[in-house]
């Protein structure tokens, strides 16, 4: 696929303006195009990053460590593949290790990779647990995402305040009620 340049973007930005009835060319959307592109670039990073990259330096020396590490309450911004609007919440972020770790802003930072692109909550999921699960090869992991989709508060059925909650669950926590309802115990900590 051949990426548009800056050029054709604003382009792109300018139609949408004079699709939405407005003039691209008065004084208040005269720089909208460029700013519109540039904060494309940020809020799909994603689509240039390699989230398993973040997940290749672990560490063994863990003096036998084998009990769940938890790191809640991810922030996310993710955008919906369908309306192309924001999708804004949290992740939640799991796993059993087997004999190494690895550093907790890298599990944030796979969350980032997967979000910043065009999404669905329940594909955003399953890619970020598959991706910790092939690097790391814990005993376990699992991922839970609590979010407000825009496409659903700001159109549509205008329904503010609701949230949508996915989850996925690999190795121990699939096959272990105890070790989920443990991991659940942690999540919903206040």
């Amino acid at each position: 696929m051949d990426k548009p340049t800056k050029a054709e973007a604003e382009e792109a930005v300018r139609t949408l303006i004079r699709w939405a009835g407005d003039d691209p060319s008065r004084e208040g959307l005269l720089g909208t195009p460029d700013r519109v592109a540039r904060s494309y670039l940020e809020f799909f990073a994603g689509y240039n990053e390699n989230p398993e990259e973040y997940l290749e330096r672990t560490f063994e020396e863990v003096h036998g460590y084998d009990e769940m590490i938890v790191l809640k309450d991810i922030r996310l911004e993710s955008y919906c593949e369908h309306h192309m609007v924001p999708i804004i919440g949290v992740a939640h972020v799991a796993y059993m290790p087997n004999n190494r770790v690895v550093g907790i802003s890298k599990l944030a930072r796979v969350v980032d990779a997967f979000s910043k692109r065009l999404q669905i909550q329940e594909k955003l999921t399953q890619q970020i647990a598959e991706t910790i699960d092939h690097a790391l090869k814990p005993k376990g992991v699992a991922v839970i995402i609590e979010s407000a989709h825009q496409c659903m508060t700001t159109r549509g059925v205008h329904k503010d305040g609701v949230t949508m909650i996915t989850s996925a669950m690999l190795g121990c926590f699939r096959d272990s009620d105890i070790t989920r309802r443990e991991l659940l115990s942690f999540v919903d900590r206040r």
